[in-house]
């Protein structure tokens, strides 16, 4: 069974989608400047250490609320 996660960074058109298919987590990031990218995870660990790379807390120095927000809906996954 395949359990999917909405993770919304500004809107729509800017999102991520995680699933989580048996032992592999797929990321599909969804940008207006990009496109789509999708990355593969093996761990959650391996997720939450990109994610704090791709969201730098020093990026959300004016709205650290967001970047909380962000965090904990990767935390949920």
């Amino acid at each position: 069974m395949m359990k999917k996660h909405e993770i919304y960074k500004k809107d729509k058109w800017n999102m991520m989608t995680v699933e989580v298919q048996g032992r592999y987590i797929v990321l599909r990031e969804i940008s207006d400047d990009w496109g789509e990218e999708a990355h593969t995870f093996l761990s959650r660990p391996a997720l939450m250490q990109w994610a704090q790379n791709r969201f730098p807390k020093q990026s959300f120095q004016d709205n650290e609320e967001e970047w909380q927000r962000i965090m904990d809906a990767f935390k949920q996954v």
